[in-house]
């Protein structure tokens, strides 16, 4: 199992530009390596591997510009992408793929693009503290450097580092360290479980059958976005819709910033209270192109679509992986709707029978009113109960612990 991690680059202004020199011409590699599995793909139709492309492309002017073991890495991804189109064009003919994949496409011309150097092309060592990063013979007779340094993080091993990426984002360099991690031995009890329910100011609602409850605030990462979208329109006003600038890529790179520490701060949250109190299953509700047919209104969808809940759920499944814990995703359903208390039948996305209502209802947001006894609960604690309800069989889980006090009064909790 691989971590990454990312630290911020402060180059100077000479090695700035060899930066960015080189992210340029791995962009055009790139360019011309995707050209090559395309005309291969279409003219003679068959699928390149990547050992094919980076043989066809030894000879190529940037393919020279870069150190060798990095220009193997940009040719040899287009090779791996070919390799996944190929496996998910023959899922999409057996019917098992709902949307036709596209063949690997072009990036944009005189952009920027990553370089990966495997472990291999680094120094064995360290040399005090930094990682020296080699560089192709191109820039050595252009710029006069042979490599440069990057700084080793204090929390990792340098024997378990596997790659180092440079990443380009907006105007800004990184240095994203892939290492290997060690997976530690599941301590929770599988008949332990955690319902999250995902939302918008409230971001994350979790339910244990335990008998806890708490809310991940969203209010702020919210504001965040909104702010954001704001300042962008404000600067976009009377441009074209092309037009981009280095204010704009500076609100852009520290909207992107604040939501990333989002999604690790949420996921780490939600992993450590499952730790903490030995909960072995974690049941994630989420509907598959639930942001691409949201239909909220404007300023509603525009926070859904982008706040970045598919990475944080993604995030949550890699800690899961990582700390032994099982991680389940289940379509969320009418879970809103049905009274978790009054036991409501929940039915499955399309199969509603003829008739079907539910007991309680919403009062207004964030209130439920359940049917049968009139109890005042949390809508998003309401729908996260019933999230664990959808599993509750398959997984065997007992949820007598789930009771009013847990789904009226959960615990708030603001990242920031």
């Amino acid at each position: 199992m691989f971590g990454c991690q990312q630290i911020l680059l402060k180059p100077d202004k000479e090695l700035k530009a060899v930066l960015e020199y080189i992210c340029q011409e791995s962009n055009k590699l790139h360019n011309c390596a995707v050209y090559y599995a395309r005309q291969i793909y279409f003219k003679a139709h068959t699928y390149v591997r990547p050992f094919d492309v980076i043989n066809a492309l030894k000879r190529n002017p940037h393919y020279g510009a870069l150190c060798a073991q990095a220009a193997q890495q940009t040719c040899g991804a287009v090779g791996e992408s070919v390799k996944s189109f190929k496996g998910l064009i023959k899922l999409f003919w057996e019917g098992k793929l709902e949307f036709q994949p596209k063949f690997p496409n072009y990036r944009t011309p005189g952009g920027f693009h990553l370089i990966a150097y495997p472990k291999q092309a680094l120094g064995k060592k360290l040399i005090d503290g930094q990682i020296s990063i080699p560089l192709g013979q191109k820039v050595k007779a252009w710029f006069g450097l042979k490599n440069f340094q990057v700084p080793m993080p204090s929390n990792l091993d340098y024997a378990d580092i596997r790659e180092i990426r440079i990443l380009p984002r907006n105007g800004c360099f990184y240095a994203e360290f892939v290492y290997k991690s060690i997976s530690v031995q599941a301590v929770g009890d599988d008949r332990k479980a955690l319902g999250i329910d995902h939302g918008i100011d409230n971001w994350l609602t979790c339910i244990s059958n335990s008998g806890k409850s708490s809310i991940i605030d969203g209010k702020h990462l919210k504001s965040v976005n909104q702010w954001y979208n704001k300042r962008v329109a404000t600067l976009m006003e009377g441009k074209h819709n092309g037009f981009w600038s280095h204010q704009l890529a500076r609100l852009t790179e520290k909207r992107n910033r604040q939501m990333r520490d989002a999604v690790n701060k949420a996921a780490r949250l939600v992993v450590n209270h499952c730790i903490k109190n030995k909960i072995g299953v974690i049941v994630f509700g989420w509907n598959k192109g639930q942001k691409g047919s949201a239909n909220m209104g404007k300023k509603t969808n525009q926070n859904f679509v982008q706040i970045p809940t598919a990475r944080l759920k993604n995030r949550i499944a890699q800690l899961c992986e990582q700390y032994g814990i099982k991680f389940v995703e289940t379509e969320e359903s009418y879970t809103s709707r049905a009274s978790f208390l009054d036991r409501d039948f929940l039915p499955i996305i399309g199969e509603k029978p003829d008739g079907w209502k539910e007991t309680g209802r919403r009062v207004k947001r964030g209130l439920y009113r359940t049917g049968a006894k009139n109890w005042y609960i949390n809508a998003d604690c309401n729908a996260a109960a019933n999230i664990l309800r959808k599993v509750a069989t398959m997984l065997g889980l007992d949820l007598d612990g789930v009771g009013r006090g847990v789904l009226a009064a959960p615990l708030r909790i603001t990242l920031w």
